[in-house]
């Protein structure tokens, strides 16, 4: 906005012109920081791509196929190039794509690109802050690799890519390109970008509107997805030592652009590592609004008048204190009704101990009597109960008594009969 800027011409040198050079020289003296995403399944060359992008051999220990969940590896190292000093964090996915059930697979992805907006919005909203000196973590590219399979991507690409299209530059390549041909190299590119733009899923476009990188540029973006191999070996070619992959039937060079696409994609970074990294200010910054229109900052009020933010924060602060006065209201009903509930406890409990002694005394003598007559009761039951038995045992006795008489007439009988007739 030039609204009542004049522009006027010097009379002489003044010495502005050299803020470009105090501006390099105060960038070389900081440093600067990239920060790379490597997402592939376990064992298609993620580390060994790295290395060789950046001629360094990272150590890092070998990931198992056993994980029960996708996790998130970062490696920080400093690289330094002529007097340019590069602070390099490579996030690596350990797991991805082994578990039998990779629906949600992409979620810690998106959740640890999410966790490093949150910090750094952290420590933008501190009172005392310190960005010139904050270890920037947001990812700035994501090197998607995509199995060489010749065929077309599997689902699980296209759930991640469009999970995180809208949160980090997303550049697809083909990892171990070398394991098929070329003319199957160049239909299953035609075919990922195809399934890209159907899908709906946006990649990273080198720009194009800068003059001096824009013909390069539009040149690289029919290359993509880059089909790269990694290698940190080194094979004798001739009388030279190139980095490449030995098979028996022939190598594979590294560095070799008629071979893979490893030394397009390094050019590629580290020719717009800053357009990387603006871009990656731009997905902050929306993330960065979604947050704070969740808070309840605005910047247009309900009139569409500007607000400013000591508006909002006071604003936020009147509703937080009447919040804070409804709780406390409510708290205290709670309090003073459970303080008449005990002090009505206590008087009942008064009245009790205050009664007199003879009262208490009439009270037990009562209790007593009836517990007197309840035992009367019992007792003339369990009596009435004794004389029906022994009844009982009297009858029984008696009836035993007819038959044990009754049994030997009959016995005496017998034996005559019998005799009467051996005697005939």
């Amino acid at each position: 906005q030039n609204d009542g800027c004049r522009t006027l011409s010097l009379s002489a040198h003044v010495g502005f012109d050299s803020l470009p050079d105090q501006l390099v020289r105060k960038s070389i003296k900081h440093g600067f920081c990239f920060n790379v995403l490597c997402i592939g399944e376990t064992g298609i060359g993620k580390s060994a791509l790295m290395s060789s992008l950046f001629n360094t051999n990272f150590e890092d220990s070998p990931s198992t196929h056993f994980l029960s969940s996708v996790q998130l590896r970062a490696q920080t190292c400093e690289l330094q190039e002529s007097n340019v000093l590069l602070k390099l964090t490579i996030v690596k996915t350990v797991g991805f794509g082994d578990q039998m059930n990779k629906a949600d697979s992409y979620q810690p992805i998106v959740d640890y690109i999410d966790a490093q907006f949150e910090a750094y919005l952290e420590e933008e909203l501190k009172v005392i802050r310190s960005l010139f000196s904050y270890h920037d973590t947001r990812i700035h590219v994501c090197l998607y690799f995509i199995s060489p399979t010749g065929r077309s991507l599997k689902t699980i690409d296209l759930l991640t890519m469009r999970s995180l299209d809208s949160k980090v530059n997303i550049i697809p390549i083909i990892g171990k390109a070398d394991s098929i041909s070329k003319t199957e190299l160049q239909e299953f590119k035609k075919k990922i970008m195809s399934e890209l733009i159907s899908n709906g899923i946006q990649i990273y476009q080198f720009p194009t509107d800068d003059e001096t990188v824009s013909e390069i540029n539009t040149i690289t973006n029919g290359h993509l997805p880059f089909a790269v191999v990694g290698s940190m070996e080194k094979v004798k070619i001739g009388n030279k030592m190139v980095r490449a992959r030995q098979y028996p039937w022939g190598i594979v060079k590294v560095e070799n652009e008629s071979h893979c696409d490893t030394v397009k994609l390094r050019r590629m970074l580290c020719t717009n590592m800053e357009d990387l990294r603006e871009k990656t200010r731009a997905y902050y910054e929306l993330y960065r609004r979604c947050r704070l229109e969740k808070l309840g900052c605005r910047d247009i009020g309900p009139e569409n008048k500007p607000v400013s933010l000591q508006e909002v924060i006071e604003a936020k602060r009147l509703e937080f204190f009447l919040e804070m006065e409804r709780k406390e209201e409510e708290i205290k009903q709670r309090f003073v009704q459970r303080v008449n509930e005990k002090a009505a406890m206590l008087e009942e409990a008064e009245q009790q101990a205050s009664m007199p002694v003879l009262t208490k005394f009439e009270h037990l003598m009562l209790i007593h009597q009836e517990e007197e007559l309840k035992l009367g009761e019992k007792k003339k039951l369990l009596e009435d109960e004794i004389a029906q038995f022994f009844e009982k045992k009297a009858i029984t006795e008696l009836i035993q008594s007819q038959v044990s008489v009754s049994t030997p007439v009959v016995s005496l009988k017998t034996q005559g009969l019998q005799k009467v007739s051996a005697d005939a």
